[in-house]
């Protein structure tokens, strides 16, 4: 099945340079580098795009006798962009997809002066969720996650990384990644796994049996199941230590596991140093890390995950510091975190909060929502993500704006028009 969309307005690639690696300092916003003038059509077939080039000559070549009142032609499908212009498909690489409950009743606790630490120690936070979870069946599970999937998708992610992290226990982590890779195999959103087993420590459970359960059984087991692609651990005080981590991650290392780590969300533990010392490919909040630990994660390739949501959520008023990063050159990309604390899929809203807290400007910050975070996910040999370039992934957003820069610029109201992921439509307003 063929898809062609034509009379486009700009067209932010993002495909300049090496698009394994990620875009850094100014050419993050270079709207001269990553992004084509208007008039362009893109030629979709078998999830990939076969073609960019001026909508006339497309229109031409393959649908010439297309009424302009139809969307189809044959068995092709035709967008009229109608001067929309065009962004990558979202990638959302830090969420916790799957999970029950309800803890709406915790913004009252913080504006009471309660910390994150304080309701966690209430019976709150992540403990209160492993409750709910733990006893929710498999089937609402998967529910819960393609509801969650779908909004994504009409919010225009098109790629999400998922952790599980609220069973807290063998079968339950377990039961959370089939429910995880379920919800993959309905929904257009291609969404990978990370095992966060080492989320919290379960209640009436000592720390040192816990991490023994995570090494010696629970990891081996998610290793057979094969369906996370990483190994996690929420580095930091009253959670896991610095050495924790090590130990959890070195044997999840020895497994075949690669790494993502929660670290320096609260204070600055050195959680970004171990995530060099371990080679991990990303680490996910990192808002106290110092300057030298950044500079060395970006030499090391270590990509720094902002998530602002989180500190919108606790009412924070120091937000991360992306403009720093730019300045410097560090390689960072910028996440929504969805989880039951930070309840927002959005990434138009965490693109909002780049740019309207954080002081880069849109193009940066889209830079950091969509090619920055695709080269640390899994994909396909030769064939990227995050982008918008001939032989690669047909992934993208159509905007109600002409312009590209609207795409982050409406909080509380959704800038796309239509999705196409991985050449599929999944939205047509």
């Amino acid at each position: 099945m063929r898809t062609l969309v034509v009379n486009s307005g700009e067209i932010a690639h993002m495909s300049h340079g090496d698009t394994t690696k990620p875009l850094i300092g100014e050419e993050m916003g270079d709207k001269d580098l990553n992004v084509y003038s208007k008039g362009l059509g893109i030629l979709v077939e078998d999830g990939l795009i076969l073609s960019i080039a001026d909508s006339d000559e497309l229109i031409s070549e393959y649908a010439s006798s297309w009424d302009r009142n139809s969307e189809k032609l044959g068995d092709m499908n035709i967008i009229d962009a109608n001067g929309g212009a065009i962004v990558p498909g979202f990638v959302d690489s830090h969420t916790h997809l799957i999970w029950d409950g309800d803890r709406s009743n915790e913004m009252a606790l913080r504006q009471r002066g309660l910390t994150y630490s304080d309701i966690s120690k209430l019976g709150g936070g992540i403990s209160k969720t492993v409750e709910s979870t733990r006893s929710c069946s498999i089937e609402k599970l998967v529910e819960l996650g393609v509801q969650r999937a779908s909004s994504a998708l009409r919010l225009g992610t098109t790629t999400m990384e998922a952790k599980s992290g609220y069973g807290l226990s063998t079968e339950s982590e377990i039961k959370l990644l089939e429910a995880t890779e379920r919800v993959n195999q309905i929904s257009a959103c291609d969404i990978q796994a990370t095992w966060l087993g080492a989320h919290d420590i379960p209640k009436n459970n000592d720390k040192e049996e816990y991490i023994e359960e995570l090494i010696g059984k629970q990891l081996s087991m998610v290793v057979q199941q094969g369906i996370a692609k990483w190994a996690d651990v929420f580095c930091e005080p009253g959670w896991f230590t610095v050495d924790d981590t090590i130990e959890i991650i070195t044997a999840s290392k020895k497994m075949g596991l690669e790494s993502r780590i929660h670290a320096d969300e609260f204070v600055d533990s050195g959680g970004l140093d171990i995530a060099v010392e371990l080679g991990s490919i990303s680490a996910d909040h990192v808002a106290k890390s110092d300057d030298d630990s950044r500079a060395r994660a970006h030499e090391s390739g270590v990509m720094q995950t902002f998530l602002p949501g989180t500190q919108y959520v606790l009412g924070m008023d120091e937000f991360p510091p992306m403009k720093k990063c730019v300045e410097n050159s560090w390689a960072f990309s910028i996440a929504s975190d969805f989880n039951p604390n930070c309840n927002t899929i959005s990434m138009p809203f965490v693109g909002s909060l780049a740019t309207h807290r954080c002081g880069i400007d849109p193009i940066t910050a889209l830079a950091a929502s969509t090619r920055n975070p695709s080269t640390t996910l899994k994909n396909n040999e030769n064939i990227n993500f995050g982008v918008i370039s001939e032989n690669n992934s047909a992934s993208f957003n159509i905007l109600h704006s002409k312009k590209v820069e609207s795409w982050c610029q409406s909080p509380g109201m959704n800038p796309i028009s239509k999705t196409v992921a991985n050449g599929i439509i999944v939205k047509h307003n």
